[in-house]
């Protein structure tokens, strides 16, 4: 319940009668100072007044008093900061590493405080506060959705520095195993990553003229050329990618578990790696003229795709479908600008200091139609409805970090309800 406690401490939902420490002194919270997500006090540069004596430091929240004893903060010099300890059973006396005692705080969250935040843990619709959303200011609501947009944002640039760290900071391979997570559009996302990680990008570069062998590469590495051939391009693809395996002595992905089940044909694993195969003998410096690319056109045009001649009758190797261009659709394509350029862009921009980049990837969003799917449908039904995708990203943001995690402590929208329930 400490958490609970941190609420009332940073919203300042005291009780009316005078606040006062544990030894009968006044105290006035003039600041509650910054919320602590890490190592180290729960909140900092707070600033109070006990006894006319003004103090600036830090706050430590416990709910029991001898909890600062069971987490030796005693003996941890960097405690020594705590200006008052906050707790709402008072079974000890916290002392600093000298030994000097600290000024305590007896503090208990609101009766309504607790019952709302039950009713929301407990709720069995979702979201929980659904029948607040319709009443809350659209400025509100925006001002938040703008805050969730920037949260995905870092989100996203965490997992892209994490790519980058372990290749080396090679932004091209980085991208690659993004983009390529994405093209397995959920149901093969993480068998697309795993594969994206076997492929030798750096190789793959040296036979990039050639459309044929950048297939032999992608398809020997996904371990779908494992069978007997079953016709003359299958053929000359195993003897191709034999060749490469030799040459540069790659081991195909045994982790690859591709899922076929409820997908529909275009969706096969097939048919995205020979789009991505085509995509990427296509375009030279791809990750380049995406960074570079001004329109939502253009980088539509840059990632629209298609496959070599095979394709155009294969679904799967060896069994003749009607002849069809298996080109990206719109939709697909503007998941993929959602979900990989724009991130890219975002985070380039921070690594290259330049928020011109950092501007266009919002300006890119507010640009797409937002995505539709089972989460942005729920927020639809509660009567918040994304205008574009930037609103999409914050949404799916919200459900993920906040709704399925039940942060609504830590939610604007949870901030609303609380207040509404006090009134």
């Amino acid at each position: 319940m400490e958490e609970l406690l941190h609420y009332v401490w940073k919203h300042k939902l005291f009780t009316l009668k005078p606040l006062q420490t544990t030894d009968g002194q006044p105290i006035e919270i003039i600041d509650p100072g910054l919320a602590n997500m890490h190592a180290g006090p729960d909140f900092f540069n707070a600033k109070i007044k006990i006894n006319d004596v003004t103090w600036v430091g830090n706050i430590e929240i416990h709910q029991q008093a001898s909890d600062w004893f069971r987490h030796n903060h005693h003996l941890d010099p960097t405690y020594d900061s705590v200006i008052l300890h906050v707790a709402s059973d008072i079974d000890a006396v916290p002392t600093r590493s000298n030994g000097e005692t600290i000024p305590q705080m007896e503090l208990h969250y609101p009766p309504y405080l607790w019952e709302n935040y039950e009713e929301l843990i407990r709720a069995d619709r979702y979201p929980a506060c659904f029948r607040i959303i319709p009443q809350l200011p659209s400025f509100l609501l925006h001002s938040w959705l703008s805050t969730l947009q920037v949260e995905r944002f870092e989100n996203k640039t965490q997992q892209i520095e994490k790519h980058l760290h372990e290749y080396n900071q090679d932004w091209e391979y980085a991208f690659f195993i993004t983009l390529a997570r994405n093209f397995g559009f959920g149901v093969n996302s993480d068998t697309f990553e795993l594969w994206a990680k076997s492929v030798p990008l750096a190789a793959v570069n040296k036979h990039r003229d050639n459309l044929f062998q950048i297939e032999a590469f992608f398809f020997g590495q996904a371990g779908l050329l494992q069978e007997l051939p079953v016709d003359a391009y299958t053929e000359n693809m195993i003897k191709e990618y034999n060749y490469l395996k030799q040459k540069f002595g790659l081991q195909p992905s045994s982790d690859c578990r591709w899922r076929f089940l409820r997908l529909r044909p275009g969706n096969f694993p097939h048919i995205r790696i020979a789009q991505l195969a085509c995509l990427y003998h296509r375009s030279q410096g791809l990750f380049s003229q995406l960074m570079e690319a001004e329109s939502v056109n253009e980088l539509r045009n840059l990632l629209k795709g298609g496959t070599s001649e095979y394709w155009l009758t294969h679904y799967t190797f060896g069994i003749p479908s009607p002849s069809h261009p298996k080109t990206i659709s719109q939709s697909s394509t503007d998941l993929l600008i959602i979900n990989t350029v724009v991130p890219f862009l975002y985070a380039y921009g921070k690594h290259k200091s330049n928020d011109a980049l950092c501007l266009r990837a919002t300006q890119l969003l507010e640009e797409l139609k937002p995505e539709n799917n089972y989460i942005i449908r729920m927020w639809k039904e509660c009567g918040l409805e994304a205008l574009h995708a930037g609103d999409s990203q914050a949404l799916i943001q919200l459900k993920k970090n906040y709704c399925d995690l039940k942060k609504c402590l830590y939610c604007r929208i949870g901030y609303e309800y609380f207040k509404k329930k006090e009134i």
